[in-house]
């Protein structure tokens, strides 16, 4: 079985999109479209904008997700997803790949959630680091036990979770992790502390946003960051869509779910191969492969 899965914000990169742009005259439509919808030329920026152009929130999270969907769509009759899933912002790839959500309700959403994120950033300093060498249970533990906001993040593969949380807080937590083993606390350069308590005034923003989209059922199934489980009800979906702002990602557990329901293929659409990685550390005869354009 094959499952496609699409990454999230930090595989940006100058020149992303552009092969597709210019040759495929149904991929420059998508993309003009989402030119008009943002109100801004994205396209430029995807193109030949700076890196750091490339990382302002509002900017990094629409690309990212154009480049994915727009390389879904212009696979045609190749793409046939039996799974799929996203690592944060590529879940809403993802739901879009799979027909769960229209390409322009998905842009509008993906582009209120970057505002909305942004906004949370700027009244709550805060970060993220990567966390090197220790058991999940370890990191839980100790973040658990700091004083502040510090929580597991993203559990990305074995050996290796992301922590998010205020400054301080990280800070400490990173300190107390370097003191039980961690082989690196390494902080991120992110705007906040994404998939945090710190990111509920954005997730009450978003869910206004999520809850008058119109939902579908997708082609297969969608393993969703939340709970790392397969849905396909519409409902369902939107749900956990919405908690998805404060809650962890699943992401070592949404792959080993998807090789228990009899994936051995994983083919990733959009920027860079960070999850092709994150996949071959899970499970080491995955079959995996990152598709970046035509």
């Amino acid at each position: 079985m094959k499952a496609y899965v699409f990454p999230g914000q930090g595989a940006q990169f100058a020149g992303m999109g552009k092969e597709l742009f210019d040759t495929l005259p149904a991929a420059r439509e998508m993309f003009e479209r989402a030119n008009e919808i943002l109100g801004f030329r994205i396209t430029e920026i995807m193109f030949t904008g700076s890196d750091e152009q490339l990382k302002q929130t509002a900017v990094t999270q629409p690309a990212i997700f154009l480049h994915s969907v727009i390389l879904a769509k212009s696979l045609g009759a190749k793409f046939l997803p039996d799974m799929v899933a996203g690592h944060s912002l590529g879940e809403f790839s993802a739901l879009v790949a799979a027909g769960a959500l229209d390409y322009e309700d998905g842009l509008v959403l993906v582009s209120k959630r970057a505002a909305a994120m942004q906004k949370a950033c700027e009244a709550n300093p805060s970060t993220m680091a990567a966390v090197l060498g220790l058991e999940d249970a370890q990191v839980e533990e100790i973040c658990a036990n700091i004083k502040g906001v510090v929580v597991p993040a993203n559990y990305n593969c074995p050996g290796q979770l992301v922590i998010s949380g205020s400054n301080e807080a990280v800070d400490k937590a990173c300190e107390a992790l370097l003191a039980s083993g961690a082989k690196r606390a390494l902080k991120l350069n992110v705007g906040g502390a994404f998939h945090s308590p710190l990111m509920e005034a954005a997730r009450k923003e978003l869910k206004a946003a999520i809850e008058k989209a119109p939902f579908r059922q997708p082609c297969c199934p969608v393993y969703q960051n939340v709970d790392a489980k397969p849905h396909t009800d519409p409902l369902q979906i939107r749900e956990n869509l919405i908690a998805q702002l404060t809650a962890p990602v699943r992401w070592r557990q949404i792959v080993q779910n998807m090789i228990a329901d009899g994936a051995v293929e994983f083919v990733e659409l959009g920027p860079g191969n960070v999850l092709q990685g994150l996949i071959k550390k899970i499970h080491r005869e995955a079959i995996t492969e990152s598709i970046q354009s035509l």
